[in-house]
Formats: structure tokens, sequence, C-alpha cells
């Protein structure tokens, strides 16, 4: 085997083994943490009553209850069908706001995300 060979197989072992090279930006998008906040449905509440997010993220309702529950926006922004026992609900807040909401079934029942941004 030649010198040259060597060589060019030695520089094309460096080329396979090497990391993938990754830009800032791609870091941090892959990085980023999915921004997720629940709330439980549980004895005719919503816990935590008020939630504060940041645009883009995502609130699930869980119905803890026996009963059936809707959450339902006061500006009619987003609407829920009525949850059964360990069903949920999710919805993406994209723009800050105070969003109020309500159980449809239960209107006693109320709460409120605000957005921050």
């Amino acid at each position: 085997m030649s010198f040259l060979s060597t060589v060019s197989r030695l520089a094309l072992f460096a080329v396979v083994a090497a990391p993938a090279v990754v830009s800032p930006s791609q870091a941090a998008v892959t990085a980023a943490p999915a921004k997720i906040q629940r709330v439980s449905i549980q004895n005719f509440a919503f816990s935590p009553q008020v939630i504060v997010v940041t645009p883009g993220t995502t609130v699930t309702w869980t119905n803890a209850d026996e009963d059936p529950h809707t959450v339902v926006a006061v500006d009619k922004g987003f609407h829920s069908a009525a949850m059964d026992t360990d069903e949920s609900y999710s919805f993406t807040f994209t723009k800050p706001g105070e969003f109020a909401y309500f159980c449809s079934l239960h209107p006693h029942m109320t709460g409120k995300v605000i957005v921050k941004g």
C-alpha cells in the first residue's frame, strides 16, 4: 500500500467519523424544551385557576372528575368537547393577553390563562 493511499484512507475516515456540525440556531431549536402547562379539573374546579404562560405554550386541561366538563373561552377563541374522566383538551396560546374560560356544563367553574410576551 502506498503512502498516498494510506493518507487518503485516513482523510476519509476523519470525514466519516467526525461529529456533525450544528449551527447555534439549530442547537437552540432542538434544545428548547416544550412549553406545556397542565390544568387539572377536579372537584368541580380548575386547578390552578389562573396560570401565567408565554406565547407558544400549550395548556392541557385534564378531567379528573367523574362528571363531564368542558373548557370554553369567554371570547370563543377555544372550545373543547365534553370531556369524560381522564380525557384531555389542549390549546396553544400564540399571542399575549388574558383569556378567561369556564365550563359550559357548570358555568360557576372559571379559570384564566394570562399570556405574557
